[in-house]
């Protein structure tokens, strides 16, 4: 009779278990699982660089009013969208039954499933997806060369006399960047990174030193700026705030994934906390400098001091050893993409070759085209209104169409993304590249 009990004792648990709905957080498998406070900090990390110091030149394209109020408003659609795709993420992986998903991977399996239309585009959206980063990371790499060789110049030309040509300074440093991109492991960058992290800290505090100076008044600051213009504000913000590509690894190393997209969570904290601070800077840098604002803060601090030099040169120091960091991603797709498990013969001599063809991609769009706003503008509105803005929003549509009535606010929610995203796109590409094309050509 005992025996009787326990058979039905495990096949009553049996049942349960068949019954009880899969829960992806429970059935992730992490070596070393992050804290809520390592993710706020890598969250924040991965905001603060060479974005933060174009939002003065970003708000004199829009005006101190308008910026300050587009930033809010862009930063909240960008936190939006994040929300939005991690909760597909979720759905999905409690439907497959898997604990976590890559990107590239949401996105297909997300499309597999969904209307007619979403079905046809599946087998091609993850290299959309891995084009639209490949072009991004290489294009921050553009913008980390300019922004390492101006401050690199404008050094230069107070201790020689006279104007550098900055095509020279990126020559210099080529075989540098050439070399630090050929380093396999990242961990033998890990100390330069933290070091890098712990100068642009101090750096950014001596840089409000600068702004706040002397005085600041709204005299011949402009409110709204021109209307044509807007687009490179928004291109440019994007590319600040905007940090798609770590988002979904984050979370999937985190110890308590649910601590990330509460309403005080570890985003939205997160943003609130970035948004302030790119607000911050872009608002009274702006004031502080007016329309002689560059795309770089740092360029705007006087060259004969030896402590706006030491930002200068402390700055350059901490984005080249980024470049290999931002490079990293992009080498790990194109490689993934073409070593080869048959053929073993000068596999590495073929992966240095990779390495090397990438950094001369980056440093030859720099060299033709040497001007940072443009740059920063430019891969802003190309990739990031897609990864950031659109895709989610697709993403979403797929996983959840079957959900969707004619009058839910979900589907509103998601077409509104897709149409913010794509002028976005398309308005910024557009003009980034027109002032591109009349600047230099």
């Amino acid at each position: 009779m005992g025996s009787v009990n326990r058979q039905q004792d495990i096949e009553m648990r049996s049942k349960s278990d068949k019954n009880k709905e899969f829960d992806p957080y429970e059935n992730r498998t992490l070596a070393k699982p992050i804290t809520n406070s390592e993710t706020l900090f890598h969250l924040l990390k991965g905001s603060l660089g060479t974005g933060i110091l174009a939002m003065p030149n970003a708000f004199h394209n829009a005006g101190w009013l308008v910026g300050s109020v587009g930033t809010i408003f862009i930063g909240f659609v960008c936190t939006y969208a994040i929300h939005v795709l991690i909760a597909a993420e979720y759905e999905v992986c409690k439907r497959k039954k898997i604990g976590s998903l890559t990107y590239t991977k949401l996105a297909e399996l997300s499309l597999s499933d969904g209307p007619p239309l979403c079905k046809k585009l599946a087998p091609y959206i993850a290299t959309i997806i891995n084009i639209f980063l490949i072009v991004y990371q290489l294009g921050t790499c553009c913008v980390y060369v300019v922004f390492v060789s101006s401050n690199i110049k404008s050094i230069a030309e107070f201790y020689v006399g006279e104007e550098v040509e900055i095509r020279v300074i990126m020559l210099i440093i080529l075989l540098p960047l050439i070399f630090i991109n050929w380093i396999r492991n990242l961990k033998l960058l890990a100390p330069f990174s933290t070091f890098a992290n712990f100068v642009t800290l101090i750096t950014f505090g001596i840089i409000a030193y600068y702004i706040f100076k002397d005085p600041l008044t709204l005299e011949g600051k402009e409110v709204a700026g021109e209307l044509k213009r807007f687009p490179l504000f928004f291109g440019t913000v994007l590319f600040a705030l905007e940090a798609i590509g770590v988002i979904l690894p984050l979370e999937n190393e985190m110890k308590t994934p649910k601590a990330f997209v509460t309403k005080c969570g570890v985003l939205n904290v997160s943003m609130i906390f970035i948004v302030i601070l790119y607000v911050g800077m872009g608002l009274f840098g702006y004031i502080a400098y007016g329309e002689h604002v560059q795309g770089s803060i740092t360029l705007n601090l006087p060259s004969h001091e030896i402590l706006s030099q030491i930002v200068k040169g402390s700055l350059a120091f901490a984005i080249f050893i980024t470049h290999a960091l931002a490079c990293y991603v992009a080498i790990d797709i194109v490689w993934g993409g073409l070593k080869s498990d048959k053929n073993q013969s000068h596999q590495l001599l073929k992966e240095y070759a990779t390495r090397t063809i990438l950094v001369l991609i980056t440093f030859g769009l720099a060299v033709a085209i040497p001007n940072l706003e443009l740059f920063i503008s430019l891969f802003g509105s190309l990739c990031l209104s897609f990864l950031g803005l659109v895709a989610p929003a697709m993403i979403d549509m797929a996983v959840f169409w079957g959900d969707f009535g004619t009058c839910n606010w979900k589907l509103w929610r998601n077409i509104f993304l897709i149409v913010f995203g794509l002028c976005g796109l398309i308005t910024g590409t557009y003009t980034s590249l027109l002032e591109i094309i009349h600047t230099y050509f």
